[in-house]
């Protein structure tokens, strides 16, 4: 079963994408913001010195703490490689070129949960 971390401040819009992935048969651990979700990878490391339990990345842009795409140029620095998405409502082209470097896709918001739900079954497949 493929494991997704979702990390989102707004936790209606948090409660709205877990559900959606559980629905599909996703195993879901949840962030509500960038500390949050960097102690879930931290953990996810921790069980198996790798970060191979995470199967892909859903985050919000922009959260208290650290932003999701901050965390994932960290991880791309460090040499981890995830499938990750980035949802945003502010996707000017300087925050598309970032996500691009780390391979991040990006949605932007609002979102539709379905193709959220595709993304995620095409890069679990992937890893």
């Amino acid at each position: 079963m493929p494991r997704v971390l979702v990390a989102e401040d707004d936790p209606e819009m948090r409660r709205l994408v877990v559900d959606g992935l559980r629905k599909d048969g996703h195993e879901v651990v949840e962030a509500h913001d960038g500390a949050s979700m960097l102690l879930c990878l931290a953990e996810a490391f921790r069980e198996d010195h790798s970060l191979e339990r995470i199967d892909v990345i859903v985050s919000d842009m922009r959260m208290p703490v650290w932003s999701g795409l901050e965390l994932l140029e960290r991880l791309a620095e460090a040499g981890w490689k995830i499938p990750s998405i980035l949802m945003t409502a502010f996707g000017d082209e300087d925050t598309r070129r970032r996500a691009a470097r780390v391979g991040a896709m990006l949605l932007d918001k609002p979102l539709s949960l379905g193709e959220l739900r595709e993304a995620v079954r095409r890069l679990a497949g992937t890893r």
